[in-house]
C-alpha cells in the first residue's frame, strides 16, 4: 500500500462549523462537488463556509477513471427549482464568492447551459454583490452553449484540462485536450472580459517537460488562472497514483506558471480547482476588466 507524504496530511476540521454548512446543504436538498469528489480540503472550506455546488447531478453520464463522482448513463431530469435552492444556500451562507460546478450530461442538447444560467441569473437576485465562478464540462464542443453561458456573465469561465494530452486515453478517454483549449480560447473571444482559468492534477506518470508544455498552451489561448494539485486515488477501484509530486516541484511549477503570465498560479499538494477560489476576488481589484 502506499503512503501519503506528510505534506498531504490535512487538519482535522472544527465540526461545529462543518455541520452549519452541511445542515444547509441537506435542508435544500444541494449536492457539492467537495463531498461527491471527496474533496480532502472539505473540513477546511466547510469551516469557513464556502461550499462549491454540483448541479444536475450527483449521477453522471461520463466515468472518467479518476473521479469518485458517479456515474449513471440516463441521469434524472433538471429539476427547475435547483437554481432558487441553490441562490437561497449562497443568502444563508453570506458568501462573497461562489462556485457552481457540474457532471457531465452528455444527454442534454446543450449540456446542461441553461441551468447554469438560471443558477447565475438567481444568484444575481438575492445577492448581487457575490462573485461567480463556473466550473464547466466541455459541453461536447457546443459553442453555442458556451456563448450562452458566458452572456450570463460569472465573472469566472473554468474548465479543467486535468492532464497531459499523452494521458488522456487512460484518464479522461471521453474527453479531448484539443476540446478543452478551444474552449478556453473561445471564451476568452466571446467574453473579454471574463477571467479563464484550467487545473491539473498531477502524479499519474506525467513529467515535468508536459506540464510546462500545457501551461504553455493554456497561455497560448489566453488562460488566465492555473491551479495544479496532486491527485489522490479515492478508492481500489480508480486510477492508481504513480507517484507523489513533493511541494518544492508545485513551487517550481507556480514560479513557471508566473513566468509565463498567469494572472494567478496555485500550486500545491492540496489544491483543487476551486480551492481559495474566494482569491478571485482580489485578483479582479489587482487586475480590473
Amino acid at each position: 500500500m502506499t503512503v501519503k507524504p506528510e505534506w498531504l496530511r490535512v487538519k482535522a476540521p472544527q465540526w461545529q462549523r462543518v455541520g452549519k454548512v452541511k445542515d444547509i446543504l441537506r435542508d435544500l436538498a444541494l449536492n457539492t462537488v467537495c463531498e461527491e469528489a471527496s474533496c480532502p480540503n472539505i473540513g477546511e472550506c466547510f469551516n469557513a463556509g464556502t461550499a462549491t455546488f454540483l448541479i444536475m447531478g450527483p449521477a453522471c453520464t461520463r466515468a472518467c477513471p479518476y473521479c469518485d463522482i458517479d456515474f449513471e448513463k440516463k441521469p434524472k431530469p433538471l429539476d427547475p427549482t435547483e437554481p432558487q435552492r441553490l441562490a437561497e444556500a449562497v443568502r444563508r451562507l453570506r458568501l462573497n464568492h461562489v462556485v457552481i460546478t457540474s457532471v457531465n450530461r452528455d444527454d442534454l442538447l446543450d449540456g446542461g447551459a441553461s441551468q447554469f444560467v438560471g443558477c447565475i441569473q438567481a444568484i444575481r437576485e438575492v445577492s448581487p454583490q457575490t462573485t461567480i465562478e463556473v466550473l464547466i464540462p466541455d459541453l461536447c464542443a457546443n459553442w453555442d452553449a458556451l456563448a450562452t453561458i458566458l452572456q450570463a456573465q460569472p465573472e469566472v469561465l473554468n474548465h479543467n484540462t486535468e492532464t497531459v494530452p499523452r494521458l488522456y486515453r487512460r484518464v479522461r478517454p471521453q474527453g479531448d485536450y484539443d476540446r478543452s483549449l478551444e474552449l478556453l480560447r473561445r471564451s476568452r473571444t466571446l467574453a473579454a472580459s471574463v477571467y479563464t482559468k484550467s487545473g491539473l492534477m498531477v502524479g499519474l506518470g506525467e513529467t515535468d517537460t508536459e506540464i510546462r508544455q500545457v501551461m504553455q498552451d493554456l497561455r497560448a489561448v489566453n488562460c488566465d488562472i492555473l491551479t495544479l494539485g496532486q491527485y489522490l486515488q479515492p478508492s481500489q477501484k480508480h486510477l492508481k497514483i504513480d507517484s507523489f509530486i513533493a511541494p518544492e516541484q508545485f513551487d517550481a511549477w507556480r514560479e513557471y506558471g508566473e513566468s509565463l503570465g498567469f494572472l494567478q498560479v496555485v500550486s500545491s499538494p492540496l489544491t483543487r480547482s476551486s480551492y481559495h477560489a474566494e482569491q478571485v476576488r482580489e485578483l479582479m481589484q489587482r487586475y480590473p476588466r
